[in-house]
């Protein structure tokens, strides 16, 4: 993880972003009747390289999954399923993992709270059945100066035509580049933004001129067969069967979200990995 605020006032005063990252305030401003609220300058913008994802409540676990599927043949003896151990029917969910037998995976619910740039709920929202999302909203809350700015572990230089290209490291100057450009491009941005608020101008539309690369919020509420989809086209592995190639920014989400949902369901878990990670 790479965080870091730049510039900053003697005595200024600090309060906390999202995921609680700090931000530097300098003044405050009342304009057209707004309420007084603090106003950052360009210097005091925050960058980061990470992304968090914080699973917030669940009800999750592999007894959902064989009381859904053993209800076809046991009526309403199935529910004697949530009071036996699991682990004594892992070979149940491997099959309904394997001749995909979806359904029974959906008995179950997860909820996430996520924060990662724009761009990546812009992609992450693609995926509608089985998810819910709400997200924090620039028409009624003034946008926090949190923007992304890759690491150098990231890979910047695209080889090939589309459909058959990889990703290669950059060099330090190009890494240089990148982080200089976009760090002048955000300041250039929030500073326009904040303009237009002291200005009176709502918003709602105040936050078009803000990039892509802003830090947003959200909950997303999935269940395990919901999740199994998005993993499999969100990152790589080497277990899957059917390769993907998903944006490097996208993956670090999903790698944290895998995290959570192996603790809750270790045996549907297995069943996913060991069945080339296709979500039944």
């Amino acid at each position: 993880m790479s965080e870091k605020i730049v510039g900053g006032f003697f005595g200024v005063r600090s309060r906390t972003g999202p995921a609680g990252c700090p931000v530097r305030w300098a003044r405050t401003t009342e304009v057209m009747g707004r309420t007084p609220t603090p106003v950052t300058t360009p210097e005091s913008l925050t960058f980061r390289s990470d992304v968090t994802v914080e699973l917030v409540k669940s009800s999750a676990s592999d007894a959902d999954v064989l009381f859904a599927a053993r209800v076809s043949t046991a009526g309403e003896q199935s529910l004697d399923e949530l009071k036996k151990d699991p682990e004594r029917s892992k070979g149940l969910i491997n099959y309904l993992m394997r001749d995909r037998h979806g359904s029974p995976f959906e008995h179950n619910s997860m909820t996430f709270f996520i924060s990662a740039p724009i761009f990546v709920f812009r992609e992450f929202m693609r995926h509608r059945v089985g998810w819910s999302y709400n997200e924090e909203s620039g028409r009624y809350r003034e946008l926090q100066p949190v923007f992304y700015v890759p690491d150098t572990a990231r890979k910047l230089v695209q080889q090939g035509r589309p459909g058959k290209y990889v990703f290669v490291e950059g060099t330090p100057e190009q890494h240089a580049t990148v982080s200089g450009t976009l760090e002048e491009s955000y300041r250039q941005a929030y500073a326009s933004y904040q303009k237009l608020l002291d200005e009176g101008v709502a918003r709602e539309v105040a936050r078009a001129v803000l990039p892509v690369g802003l830090f947003s919020s959200m909950y997303a509420t999935c269940n395990a067969r919901s999740l199994m989809h998005f993993l499999g086209l969100r990152t790589q592995h080497e277990l899957a069967k059917v390769p993907s190639f998903p944006q490097r920014e996208i993956e670090m989400v999903g790698e944290k979200m895998e995290a959570e949902w192996a603790k809750l369901m270790p045996l549907t878990y297995a069943a996913y990995n060991a069945n080339g990670r296709v979500a039944p």
